[in-house]
C-alpha cells in the first residue's frame, strides 16, 4: 500500500511550484484530481502549435509533462457558475486543495478557503503565490527570478563580482513546490488530530530566502559575507585539456591534503585558509588540469579518494548509471514510444513507474459521477474547448 493512499487532492495549480508539490504527493500514492480550464488549454495549444497535432501527437505532448503524471484530469470552465457549484461539491470530498492563483482570485469565484472550509471543515487549502497572502507585496506578479531577486539569492549567483547572474534553472519554483508538499502534509496531520483544517500560505519569496540559510547562519552581519568571486580555493570548477569541466570540493583538511598531493602541489596544503594565496592556488591548479583530458582526471582523483564530479550536461546526467540504479531516471511507455523522465526524488520502499500523464479531461466524467450528478449535467459540464459557448465571466488569472 502506498504511503499516501487514501489522501485525496483537488489541484487547481498551473505553474511549476504547485504541480511539483502535487506531483510529489501523487508519486507517493495520493489521488490528485487536476482541474484544467478548457479555454486556457485551447489558448495554450494555439501559442505552442499543439492545436495542429494529431491525436497521437497530442497524447505524446501531454505524456512529456512529467509533473502531470499519475494525476487525474478534469476539464471545467471556472468562469461557469455551474462548474463552480460542481467544484464546491467536489471540494467537500477531498482532504486537500492546492491552488496558485493570485490572492483572492478563487475566492471571488466562491472557491477560496473561506467558502470551501464551511463545506469541509477539515480541508487543508494550500495556496502558492509569489509573495504570499499577506504583506505589502501580496499582489505583486512575477516568476522564479523575481522571487530569487527579492530573497537576495540572485546577489549570490555567479562568479562575476560586478554582476549577478540567472541560475539557468527553476530554483525558486522547485524549492517552493517541495516546501508546499511538506507544509501540506503537516497540515493534514494536524487536521486529522484536531478535526480542523487550515489555509496554508506558501510564498516563493519566503522559500527562496532559505536558499541562503548557510550564509544567514554563519554571518551575523550580512555585510561580512564575502562577495561573489572570492570563494575559497579548496573548491572549484576546472577546465580540462579536452574542454570538459569537473568540480572539486575538498574543504575538509584531510581531503585537501590528499587533493594537493594528487595534483602534484603538496605546498598548497598549508595554504588552504590563506586568502592572499587563493589566486595563486587557482592559477596553479588550472594549469595542471589543462594538461590532461577530463577522463584522466576523473580516474586520477578517484584513485586518490578526493571529492570531485564531472560537470554533466543534462543528457549525461540522465545517462548516469548511478541515477538509473536508484530509479531517478525512468522509462515510461507512452504514445509514440518510450519516454525518459525523472523518477521521484523521495521514495518510500519499492517504486513502480507510473503511467504517463493523460490528455486533459480524461477523467471528467469519472470524477463527476461520484457527485450525484445526472448524465445530462455531466455531459453539459464536460464539453471540450471547441464546444464551449463562451461564458461572460472571464477566466481567472
Amino acid at each position: 500500500m502506498s504511503a499516501l493512499a487514501g489522501l485525496r487532492v483537488l489541484d487547481f495549480s498551473r505553474l511549476l511550484p504547485g504541480p511539483y508539490a502535487t506531483w510529489l504527493l501523487a508519486d507517493q500514492g495520493a489521488e490528485v484530481i487536476r482541474v484544467e480550464h478548457p479555454r486556457e488549454l485551447a489558448k495554450q495549444a494555439k501559442v505552442f502549435g499543439w492545436d495542429k497535432l494529431d491525436d497521437t501527437g497530442r497524447a505524446r505532448q501531454r505524456a512529456r509533462d512529467m509533473l502531470a503524471r499519475g494525476k487525474k484530469s478534469i476539464c471545467l470552465d471556472l468562469g461557469d457558475p455551474e462548474a463552480q457549484a460542481t467544484l464546491r461539491k467536489l471540494a467537500a470530498t477531498v482532504d486537500v486543495v492546492v491552488e496558485d492563483y493570485r490572492p483572492g482570485v478563487l475566492g471571488s469565484l466562491g472557491l477560496g478557503y473561506a467558502a470551501l472550509s464551511e463545506i469541509n471543515p477539515k480541508l487543508v487549502y494550500t495556496s502558492l503565490t509569489l509573495c504570499g497572502q499577506t504583506g505589502p507585496l501580496r499582489d505583486k506578479p512575477g516568476h522564479d527570478p523575481v522571487a530569487l531577486a527579492l530573497a537576495g539569492v540572485l546577489s549570490r549567483t555567479g562568479e562575476d563580482p560586478d554582476a549577478p547572474g540567472l541560475p539557468g534553472f527553476a530554483a525558486a519554483d522547485v524549492v517552493t513546490g517541495a516546501h508546499a508538499g511538506f507544509a501540506t502534509l503537516a497540515a493534514v496531520m494536524e487536521a486529522r488530530a484536531t478535526g480542523a483544517g487550515r489555509h496554508v500560505d506558501v510564498a516563493m519569496s519566503d522559500c527562496s530566502l532559505v536558499l541562503l540559510a548557510n550564509l544567514i547562519a554563519r554571518h551575523e552581519d550580512p555585510a561580512d559575507i564575502p562577495s561573489r568571486g572570492t570563494r575559497r580555493a579548496d573548491m572549484g570548477l576546472w577546465r580540462c585539456a579536452d574542454g570538459e569541466w569537473l568540480v572539486t570540493t575538498d574543504m575538509e583538511p584531510r581531503y585537501w591534503v590528499a587533493f594537493c598531493e594528487a595534483m602534484g602541489k603538496p605546498d598548497y596544503a598549508g595554504w588552504q585558509l590563506d586568502a592572499e594565496r587563493r589566486a595563486e592556488i587557482r592559477e596553479g591548479l588550472q594549469a595542471v588540469f589543462a594538461t590532461r583530458p577530463r577522463d584522466h582526471w576523473l580516474a586520477h582523483l578517484e584513485a586518490a579518494g578526493t571529492q570531485f564530479a564531472p560537470v554533466n550536461s543534462l543528457a549525461e546526467a540522465l545517462a548516469e548509471p548511478h541515477f538509473r540504479a536508484r530509479g531517478m531516471v525512468i522509462a515510461l511507455d507512452a504514445p509514440g514510444g518510450a519516454l525518459t523522465q525523472a523518477g521521484p526524488p523521495v521514495r518510500l520502499g519499492a517504486f513502480t513507474a507510473p503511467a504517463p500523464a493523460v490528455l486533459p479531461g480524461t477523467h471528467t466524467a469519472e470524477v463527476l459521477r461520484g457527485l450525484d450528478l445526472t448524465e445530462t449535467q455531466i455531459n453539459a459540464l464536460a464539453r471540450t474547448p471547441a464546444q464551449q459557448t463562451g461564458h461572460t465571466t472571464p477566466a481567472p488569472h
